[in-house]
């Protein structure tokens, strides 16, 4: 299973301010840091923000922190939003492709379910502090974007 680019962003995000010294660092100081465009960054800020996983704040004195409710979010929980709960695999086609001629009778989709939700079930009892603990805090702190 593959994460999508905005998964990805948004777990970094929330490690980067799970360990953040800056006081209240802003998006783009993020997207720099990070080394992905403004623009990503943005749109996935947002949407923690919207959870309500961090809070953003303009103008002076602004920017990104951390909630408390980001700090315990559930690793699990917060992929399966970017994510979403669909299946892996589109056995029922779309507007421009044909359903599957196997999906009567296939067993493929039930297993890839399965593993699906597995895939989930261990990484829901992990929060996002669990993930910034021990080197790996500190090596976040470390990382500057790419010349």
């Amino acid at each position: 299973m593959r994460l999508l680019r905005s998964t990805d962003l948004a777990l970094r995000v929330l490690m980067r301010l799970a360990v953040t010294s800056e006081t209240n660092p802003t998006t783009r100081d993020v997207a720099t840091a990070m080394d992905v465009p403004y623009t990503h960054a943005a749109k996935v800020v947002a949407e923690l923000q919207h959870m309500g996983l961090l809070t953003a704040r303009r103008g002076r004195g602004g920017g990104l922190a951390l909630t408390e409710e980001g700090r315990t979010a559930s690793v699990g929980a917060l992929v399966r939003a970017f994510e979403g709960e669909g299946d892996i695999v589109d056995c029922e086609g779309t507007a421009t492709s044909a359903p599957c001629p196997l999906s009567s009778a296939c067993r493929l989709r039930g297993a890839l379910r399965q593993a699906q939700q597995a895939f989930y079930a261990s990484l829901d009892p992990i929060t996002v502090t669990d993930i910034v603990a021990g080197p790996t805090g500190p090596l976040l702190l470390g990382i500057s974007p790419r010349p």
